[in-house]
C-alpha cells in the first residue's frame, strides 16, 4: 500500500512540479535577497508541520484569537481574496479591524476619509501613492477595501518606509506591533486581522514583537500556500484545509505554487517595463506546453513525423493577450476572425481567463488562470500530434463530431489535472446532486431550461452505465440516440461533462498505475477524423480507465 501511495504522489506531482523548475530559476536571478538571515528565518521555521485541521478547527481558532496575523504573498490575488473571506466570516459575529502593510501608517489620514465616502477608490489610490509605493495589482486589494467599508470594519495602515532596504525590516516590524497594539487599545473589543508579507510572520518577527507589546492576547498566524508545506501536503495524501505548524501557527491552502510564482513573474515583468502595458502572457502559456511536453516526452525539434509531431517548435499556437474584452476582439479580428467570431470570443475568455482556437492556432486570452491555461496548451498538443492543426471544426451534429470533442476535452482535462494536480476533480456521483439543485440558479449558469437540463443529466448518468455494461443492452438507448443529435447548449454541455468525467478516470488510473504514460502518450496521436474513430476511442479510454475494470493491459 506504501508503494501505491508513493507511486501516485510522484505522478500526481511530476508535471507540476517540471513547471516550477524553469520558472524558480528565471525568479532566482530576480531576487538577490533570498539568502538573508531575515528570509532564511521564515523558510527554515515552517519547513514541516505537525498536523492536518478541518476547516471547522481553523475557524474556531480564529474565532478565539484577539489577534490574527494572514501572511500575504502579494503578487498573487488568492491571498487577498482569502484575507477578504476571513474579515467577511468573522465580521459577522465579531467586531473586527484590519490592518494593512499594503499602507503606510503616515496615510491614515487618507483611508479614514475614503471609509467616510469622501474620497473615491481611484482618488485613494492615488494619495497614498500604491503604484509608486507598493506597486502590485490593485484590484484585489481595492475589492479587500471595498468589503471592509460594507461591512463597517475600520482599515489601518501599518507600515513604514522604507520597504526597499532589507537592513530596516526589523525596524518595520517593532513599527507594526505598536500600530496593532496602538488599535488594540482604542478597539479593545475589536478582533485585529493583519495581512503582511509572509515574511514577517515568521515566530522570530513580527509574532515575536507583538508578544513583547500584547503579552496576554491570543495571538494566531495563518500563513498561505507555503512551498515547503504544501509539497509535504502533496505527499502525505490529497492537500488539507489547513496545517498546524505549530501552536497558533496554521497554513492554508489556496493557490499551487506555480500560480505563486507565475503571478510574481508577470509582476516582475511588468515592473521591468519603462512604459506601463499589460504583461506578456506567452511565457507563462509556454512553460506549461514545456512541462506537458516533458511529460510525453515529445521533443519541440524532431524532425520526423513519426512518433513525434515534425518540428513542433514550427507549429507553436500564437498567444493574442489583451487587457480588455474590447482589445482582444479587436486583436482577433486583425488576426483574420470575423467581426461575430471575434466577439463571442473575446466574451468567452472573459468567462474562462483563455481560449484555444484551433483553426486560427491561437490561444485569445484576457489573464492567466492556471487550469484553463493548462487546458488550452494540452487542447493545442493533443491537436498538433494528431496533424489536426488549423482543422476547422464542424458544427453540424453528428455522432463523430459529438465524440471527437468529448476525447479532446478529455485529453485537455486530463493535462490540466498533471499540470494542475490540485484542481477539483469532476465525478459521476456529481451527477445526482444536481437533481436537488436550484432550479433558477442551474438555468443562469447553464443556459437550459430546467426540463431540458433535468433530461441532460439523466442522458448523462445512463451513457456512464452505458460505458460500462454495453453488453447488456440490446441495442442504443432511445436517449441516447436522441441526445447525440442535440444542437443547442444541451450538446455543448454534455460534450463537456463527458469529457471532464472521462479525463479524471483517465487521470486516476494513471495516478494509481493502471495506465502507462506510454499509453496515454499514444492517445495523443490517435487521428479522430475517419468515420467512427473518435467514438471508438472514447469507449477504449472508458473501458481501461473504469474503475471496475482497471487492470494491467498495457
Amino acid at each position: 500500500m506504501g508503494s501505491i501511495s508513493i507511486l501516485r504522489s510522484r505522478r500526481r506531482f511530476a508535471g507540476e512540479r517540471h513547471a516550477m523548475l524553469g520558472l524558480e530559476r528565471e525568479l532566482r536571478g530576480c531576487d538577490p535577497l533570498r539568502q538573508r538571515k531575515y528570509l532564511r528565518n521564515f523558510f527554515e521555521a515552517f519547513s514541516r508541520y505537525d498536523c492536518a485541521v478541518e476547516a471547522a478547527q481553523l475557524e474556531s481558532e480564529l474565532r478565539a484569537a484577539d489577534i490574527i496575523l494572514i501572511g500575504d504573498y502579494h503578487a498573487l490575488p488568492a491571498a487577498q481574496h482569502f484575507a477578504a473571506q476571513v474579515v467577511s466570516k468573522l465580521a459577522e459575529n465579531n467586531d473586527v479591524t484590519l490592518g494593512l502593510e499594503a499602507v503606510f501608517a503616515r496615510d491614515q489620514i487618507w483611508l479614514d476619509a475614503w471609509q467616510a465616502g469622501k474620497l473615491s477608490s481611484a482618488d485613494l489610490r492615488q494619495r497614498v501613492r500604491f503604484d509608486a509605493c507598493w506597486g502590485y495589482d490593485w484590484q484585489p486589494w481595492a475589492a479587500l477595501l471595498e468589503l471592509c467599508r460594507q461591512s463597517g470594519v475600520r482599515v489601518w495602515g501599518l507600515d513604514c518606509p522604507p520597504r526597499s532596504d532589507l537592513r530596516a525590516i526589523a525596524a518595520r516590524d517593532r513599527h507594526a506591533a505598536a500600530k496593532i497594539a496602538e488599535i488594540r487599545q482604542q478597539q479593545p473589543q475589536a478582533k485585529v486581522v493583519a495581512l503582511m508579507g509572509e515574511s514577517h510572520c515568521a515566530p522570530p518577527h513580527l509574532p515575536h514583537e507583538l508578544k513583547r507589546e500584547r503579552p496576554t492576547d491570543k495571538i494566531v498566524t495563518l500563513l498561505q500556500n507555503v512551498d515547503a508545506l504544501y509539497w509535504q501536503s502533496a505527499a502525505d495524501g490529497a492537500l488539507p484545509p489547513a496545517v498546524r505548524v505549530a501552536p497558533d501557527f496554521f497554513c492554508v491552502f489556496n493557490a499551487t505554487p506555480l500560480e505563486k510564482y507565475e503571478s510574481y513573474r508577470l509582476c516582475v515583468e511588468r515592473w521591468r517595463q519603462e512604459r506601463p502595458s499589460p504583461p506578456d502572457l506567452r511565457p507563462s502559456f509556454m512553460n506549461l506546453l514545456d512541462a506537458l511536453l516533458h511529460f510525453l516526452r515529445i521533443e519541440k525539434y524532431c524532425s520526423h513525423n513519426t512518433t513525434q509531431p515534425r518540428f513542433l517548435v514550427d507549429l507553436l499556437p500564437e498567444i493574442c493577450a489583451r487587457p480588455t474584452v474590447a482589445a482582444l476582439s479587436l486583436a482577433l479580428e486583425r488576426s483574420g476572425l470575423s467581426r461575430e467570431l471575434a466577439q463571442q470570443t473575446a466574451n468567452r475568455a472573459q468567462t474562462h481567463g483563455s481560449l484555444y482556437l484551433p483553426a486560427y492556432n491561437t490561444i485569445a486570452a484576457l489573464r492567466f488562470e492556471i487550469a484553463r491555461a493548462a487546458e488550452d496548451v494540452a487542447r493545442f498538443l493533443h491537436r498538433a500530434c494528431r496533424g489536426a492543426v488549423h482543422a476547422a471544426v464542424s458544427e453540424i451534429p453528428t455522432e463523430d463530431g459529438f465524440y471527437r470533442a468529448a476525447v479532446e476535452q478529455a485529453l485537455a482535462y486530463f493535462g490540466s489535472r498533471i499540470l494542475y494536480p490540485t484542481r477539483a476533480a469532476v465525478r459521476e456521483q456529481d451527477l445526482y446532486a444536481l437533481y436537488a439543485a436550484d432550479p433558477e440558479d442551474l438555468q443562469r449558469e447553464t443556459h437550459i431550461a430546467h426540463r431540458d437540463f433535468m433530461r441532460t443529466v439523466d442522458f448523462l448518468i445512463l451513457h456512464k452505465d452505458y460505458e460500462t455494461h454495453a453488453r447488456r443492452y440490446y441495442q442504443l438507448p432511445h436517449l441516447l440516440a436522441e441526445g447525440l443529435g442535440w444542437n443547442d447548449a444541451r450538446r455543448a454541455y454534455l460534450m463537456e461533462k463527458l469529457g471532464n468525467m472521462l479525463g479524471n478516470e483517465l487521470y486516476d488510473a494513471y495516478l494509481e498505475g493502471a495506465l502507462s504514460k506510454r499509453f496515454i502518450r499514444g492517445l495523443f496521436f490517435r487521428k479522430l477524423e475517419s468515420p467512427g474513430a473518435a467514438r471508438e476511442l472514447y469507449f477504449l479510454i472508458a473501458a481501461r480507465a473504469a474503475p471496475r475494470c482497471r487492470r494491467r493491459l498495457n
